[in-house]
């Protein structure tokens, strides 16, 4: 296998966060000698996650084994998913805003021996309902655990509680009609075709979609992550990934 220099559009700060996230870790286990050190296995990781690069081709290049790159960065995801907020913490970021913007965004995965349960007929596709907080700004507070895409958003925001504590903290949350239901302060459009409504919901309804597109912001944020693009994990795993992603974007944003 050829084996080149290439680079990564992440910054340096992200680098070191990993790196003594991971230093901390093998301290605590009391890590007598790794192949790599935590700065190399922080790359690595990096290199998976934001440019997709496979097992197979990073063991390559950094000069270890596949199965070596595999646990390494099985144990800094698990890391990283550790540190991500929680919906509470969150809803307390978005507390502080205006308001809140919920959706939900389908990750595409490979086909699976159960695949009814992940294929998404409006897409036409197999992938994982994640459900997205983002502030007035676009920007990405929270992504859910992800459920199979077949679930609908109102029930994957049921079921990740992605809908309750709006209510707690009396934020205003905006969502599409998808979510019609879910009660508390959370905000839709007018239901009906456009066609068919009045003047007066039509206006409300086209202030309704200029703000909660803002969400989109917050989705394509989350799928510069080239890996998010089309996981081909086990599906188990890919609760952890996305959490991990967002603790890293967090940390590269702040």
């Amino acid at each position: 296998m050829l084996v080149y220099p290439a680079g990564a559009d992440l910054p340096a700060s992200a680098l070191r966060f990993l790196a003594r996230e991971l230093t901390a870790r093998r301290l605590a286990q009391g890590t007598r000698w790794r192949r790599l050190a935590a700065g190399r296995q922080a790359l690595l990781v990096l290199a998976h996650l934001r440019c997709g690069h496979t097992y197979a081709q990073l063991a390559a290049g950094f000069g270890v084994g596949t199965t070596t790159a595999y646990r390494y960065i099985a144990e800094a995801v698990d890391v990283l998913a550790a540190l991500a907020p929680t919906l509470d913490e969150a809803v307390r970021t978005a507390s502080g805003k205006a308001f809140g913007i919920l959706d939900g965004t389908l990750l595409p995965i490979d086909r699976i021996a159960a695949n009814r349960p992940f294929c998404l007929g409006k897409h036409k596709k197999h992938g994982m309902n994640v459900q997205v907080i983002a502030d007035p700004a676009g920007r990405l507070l929270r992504a859910s655990p992800a459920l199979p895409g077949s679930v609908h958003d109102i029930k994957a925001a049921r079921t990740t509680a992605s809908s309750v504590p709006w209510r707690w903290l009396g934020v205003e949350c905006w969502a599409d009609k998808g979510y019609r239901g879910a009660g508390g302060t959370a905000r839709f459009p007018y239901w009906g075709r456009w066609e068919t409504l009045s003047p007066g919901p039509r206006a409300v309804n086209c202030s309704h979609a200029k703000i909660r597109a803002l969400v989109e912001q917050a989705m394509a944020t989350l799928k510069t992550w080239r890996l998010m693009r089309k996981l081909r994990c086990s599906t188990s795993r890919i609760t952890s990934l996305v959490q991990a992603v967002l603790t890293l974007h967090l940390t590269c944003s702040n």
